[in-house]
């Protein structure tokens, strides 16, 4: 029985990409970690401030709603989140 012939596959090269401007300053998301972080440590520290100053500091006409804000800048920093690569 003859052999069969063996056949090379073709060396993949991926298709030439234009990227613009745009799609680079897009992808360069660097100082994504960064503000998550601060918005999480911000809510944080406003938080453990008001309860460590009994409710005299950061703002105290919010009263009990310190707390909302810190856990707003909280919440900011798990949106910044979803955009970290």
């Amino acid at each position: 029985m003859p052999k069969s012939r063996i056949r090379k596959k073709a060396d993949f090269t991926p298709p030439p990409t234009s990227r613009s401007a745009t799609d680079i300053r897009l992808s360069n998301r660097n100082w994504v970690a960064p503000v998550m972080l601060a918005m999480f440590l911000l809510g944080l520290a406003w938080i453990l401030v008001y309860y460590v100053t009994g409710g005299d500091l950061p703002v105290k006409s919010f009263g009990n709603w310190n707390v909302a804000v810190g856990f707003v800048f909280i919440a900011a920093g798990f949106g910044f989140s979803t955009q970290w690569k």
